[in-house]
This record gives C-alpha cells, sequence and structure tokens, in this order.
C-alpha cells in the first residue's frame, strides 16, 4: 500500500514538473532585463515594447475577432444541431452524429488542405471571412458533444410537466431545457474559444495576407528565435486562458446556486 502511495506520488509530481516548469521558465524570462538567457534582473521593457508592436496588436484584434465569432457561431450550430438530435428518432442519426465529429478527429494538416481546395474552388477571397468559416466547422463538434451528453441525462419529465402546465414548445425550451444546458454550453464554448485562439495549421492555411492572427504571428517570430518579446507574448497568453477558465469556474458555480434555490 505504501509503495502504491509513493508511485502516485512520484506520478504527480512527474506530471507537474513536465507541464508546468516550461510555462514558469517562460513567465520569469518575460521579466528578464537582458535579451539574451542569462538573468540580468527585472524588468517590464519587453511588455512595453509588445504593446507598442502594431503587427502583435492587429494580429491580437484578428484572433479576438476570430474566436468570438466562431464561437458565437458554434454555439447556435452545435446547440440547435444537438437539440434537434435530441427530439427526433430517424434511421441514420447514428450515421450523422459521427459524420459531424469528423473535423474533431482529423488531423488539422488535411483540414486545412481541404478548406485551402474548397475556397480556391469557389474563389472564396482568403481573409477573416474564410478563418470564420474554418474554425466555426471545427468547433461545432466540442459544443455538440458536451450539449447532447447534457441532454441524454435529462429528465424529459421536466419538460412533459411543462407542456401539461400550457407552455409551448418554445417557451419550454427557454424556461426548462436551455437552463438545463447551460453549463454544457458554456464548457463547449470555453473549449472552442480556446481552440480558436491557439490554431496554428488550419489558420496556415486559410488566412489572408491581411488577417494574420495571433499563433501565426508568434510562429512567425519565433523563426527568428526564442526573445523575451516572446515569452512576454506568451505569457499574456496564459492570463487570457486563465481568465477564461477562472470565468467559466465562476459562471457554472452561479448557475448551481440558482439551480439550488
Amino acid at each position: 500500500m505504501k509503495k502504491n502511495n509513493w508511485l502516485s506520488k512520484l506520478f504527480v509530481i512527474l506530471v507537474l514538473l513536465f507541464n508546468y516548469l516550461p510555462i514558469i521558465v517562460v513567465v520569469v524570462y518575460s521579466f528578464n532585463a537582458s535579451k539574451y538567457s542569462n538573468w540580468a534582473g527585472f524588468s517590464l521593457q519587453w511588455y512595453e515594447k509588445l504593446f507598442r508592436n502594431s503587427q502583435i496588436l492587429r494580429s491580437l484584434n484578428n484572433s479576438l475577432i476570430l474566436a468570438f465569432s466562431s464561437c458565437g457561431l458554434s454555439i447556435l450550430i452545435g446547440t440547435a444541431g444537438a437539440v434537434g438530435m435530441a427530439r427526433s428518432r430517424f434511421r441514420t442519426q447514428g450515421l450523422l452524429e459521427n459524420v459531424s465529429m469528423i473535423p474533431m478527429m482529423m488531423p488539422e494538416i488535411i483540414l486545412g488542405m481541404a478548406y485551402l481546395a474548397f475556397f480556391s474552388i469557389i474563389r472564396i477571397p482568403f481573409g477573416i471571412l474564410t478563418l470564420i468559416i474554418a474554425h466555426t466547422t471545427f468547433c461545432i463538434p466540442y459544443i455538440f458533444i458536451n450539449v447532447q451528453s447534457r441532454l441524454v441525462g435529462l429528465d424529459p419529465a421536466y419538460v412533459e410537466a411543462a407542456r401539461d402546465l400550457g407552455a409551448s414548445p418554445t417557451r419550454a425550451f427557454y424556461d426548462v431545457t436551455l437552463p438545463l444546458i447551460t453549463p454544457a454550453i458554456l464548457s463547449g464554448a470555453l473549449l472552442s474559444f480556446a481552440m480558436s485562439m491557439d490554431d496554428v495549421v488550419i489558420s496556415f492555411f486559410v488566412t489572408g495576407t491581411t488577417s494574420n492572427t495571433l499563433p501565426l504571428q508568434v510562429y512567425s517570430m519565433l523563426k527568428m528565435g526564442v526573445t523575451p518579446e516572446v515569452n512576454a507574448l506568451c505569457t499574456l497568453m496564459l492570463l487570457v486562458v486563465f481568465g477564461g477558465i477562472g470565468l467559466y469556474y465562476l459562471l457554472t458555480t452561479l448557475l448551481k446556486k440558482e439551480k439550488k434555490q
């Protein structure tokens, strides 16, 4: 028993070490006064330089527009698809559900090449529009799976009771179903937003000359080597990710409290 306990602790330590030590190094060296690997003291100069870089600010703006747009569209399409599947029964339903998850399982480089060929054939100019279409496509399954799993475990008696009390199908959905599946929607939305914000491969194939995203900007900067400016940018991106996770847990906690009341 003691031996197993020791092995489990060792496993946890190794996981934390390999996962978080590189992140800690990046954060620490973003405050390094020197542009080289040797520590020369604490400094915020790289953050100041970062916020004066017009290319990075433009890329950040493009990434935020892309992430919010694709996330919003994914919520609408994924939720509608999951609710529609839950309410209907037809012979090819299982096949359709599996097909809808293909973008999530397919290698990104294949998806990127497919989008590139498709947009070229139908002659859509590459830019923010093609990015939104591509990102929405691979983000939909994350919403669909989360909402569908929540609907499967949902007691139909709640909706039936609302209908018996005179509520229309639309009113029953907004008053009963939607509040119950909101945590699943938020969970899928957070994942979709994160996937859109940090995508490189698909964005590389479908971006335009004036629609560079933040991950692509980081990738192009890394070609010149890892600088403190890159470390500072990665640190800010980490803050956004952790802030999103904190917001998700705050919202789900508030929803649980409202449900108990």
